[in-house]
């Protein structure tokens, strides 16, 4: 069941002479951040594998989605004088949040302590990453909720806000793919820290807070978004077109064509093309009566694509114009927008949901089999296998 070879014997071969390059010049994290992890990591056993702190993290950050989704699945709950989430709640969402971003922050320099630095785990890191930055949004989301009036988002709203957070990750690993090295935003250190402090706001002080004015018409729910996004926009975008500039000025592009260097966005950019077509024109207004699926659907997609296009970064292989798994989404949403679905919209929605979630935890598991074979390492161990 979990032997598919997703990688490709070039892919291997590219990943046989990877090398890592990472600059970080985000004052809080180098001036602040870097000090206290470097601290935090000497507490870790050095019998511990990297991966197991990676994956506990994820692990965090999912229990933190499921709690939420338990006490709100539709994003209802919340609102002035309809409060149904313990403040317990926010309080393990803000510890999870910042033990998840700790544990995402020490598990290289772990790697660097025990000298078991490998390109599987720079892969397994980037691609939990990239699921997880779809659950951070869906996640405090229910804060603000999508039936409190005016301070409430809408459906609409959360696709959108969701949409630009990935395609502000999936633009860092395009500008690698492009460049050869991997600006960690600085958006990052920033985002997490704010998350943390909101859970904690809204422990104390009862969601009640975001649903009244600050200003007539204005809310603290506006200037959370306007922020969230923003450090994407204002701060993650301009630094990724800069330093490809920059490349490109220097003669340092590893792309001969600006073709073979958009190649990586083609599939974003259906997917999320594919979506909102759905979302606008779904006769059974899908995203309204199911957002919270919906968004989850979104965030399988787009970790699915990302991963596959940070495989090709990391190996320097060209990426696929299209990715397989867009190909049912575009033909339950031809089906769906034409009205051919009729009253089966939702029930398809479901079991596509399902699939793509199944699809891409059998491509992970598989990805990282093979990856592992490959090194004769094993993901949660830092025991070397035997070279048959």
């Amino acid at each position: 069941m979990f032997r598919c070879q997703y990688i490709t014997s070039e892919q291997l071969a590219g990943f046989d002479k990877y090398k890592y390059s990472a600059v970080d010049t985000n004052p809080l994290s180098v001036y602040v951040m870097q000090h206290v992890w470097s601290r935090v990591v000497q507490i870790v056993p050095l019998w511990i594998a990297p991966n197991i702190l990676t994956f506990s993290g994820f692990l965090m950050v999912l229990f933190n989605y499921i709690q939420l989704s338990y006490c709100d699945w539709d994003y209802t709950a919340s609102g002035t004088g309809n409060q149904h989430i313990p403040n317990w709640i926010w309080i393990s969402a803000a510890l999870g949040n910042f033990l998840a971003y700790a544990l995402d922050s020490i598990d290289g320099k772990h790697a660097r302590r025990t000298q078991s630095s490998s390109p599987l785990g720079e892969l397994f890191d980037h691609g939990l990453d990239s699921w997880t930055a779809s659950i951070f949004p869906l996640s405090l989301f229910s804060i603000f909720g999508c039936d409190s009036g005016e301070a409430g988002l809408t459906p609409m709203k959360m696709y959108l806000v969701t949409s630009v957070v990935l395609f502000t990750f999936m633009l860092s690993h395009w500008e690698k793919y492009n460049t050869g090295v991997l600006f960690l935003p600085w958006a990052y250190d920033i985002s997490q820290l704010s998350m943390t402090m909101v859970y904690l706001l809204t422990a104390i002080v009862g969601v009640d807070a975001f649903h009244k004015p600050i200003f007539p018409h204005v809310y603290m729910t506006d200037f959370l978004i306007t922020f969230l996004v923003g450090c994407s926009l204002l701060i993650a975008f301009p630094q990724t077109i800069y330093n490809v500039i920059i490349a490109y000025r220097q003669r340092t592009l590893l792309k001969s064509s600006a073709y073979e260097g958009m190649l990586p966005l083609f599939s974003p950019s259906l997917l999320f093309l594919l979506l909102t077509v759905w979302a606008v024109y779904s006769p059974s207004s899908i995203l309204e009566r199911q957002p919270r699926l919906f968004l989850w659907m979104v965030g399988v997609l787009f970790s699915n694509v990302t991963c596959r296009v940070i495989i090709c970064q990391m190996s320097s292989t060209r990426s696929e114009v299209f990715h397989w798994i867009l190909l049912p989404l575009a033909i339950v949403v031809g089906l769906a927008v034409s009205g051919y679905l009729g009253s089966l919209e939702e029930v398809a929605f479901f079991a596509l949901s399902a699939c793509v979630t199944a699809a891409h935890v059998h491509y992970g598991v598989c990805v990282g089999k093979q990856l592992s074979k490959h090194f004769h390492i094993y993901v949660f161990s830092l025991k070397k296998r035997e070279i048959i």
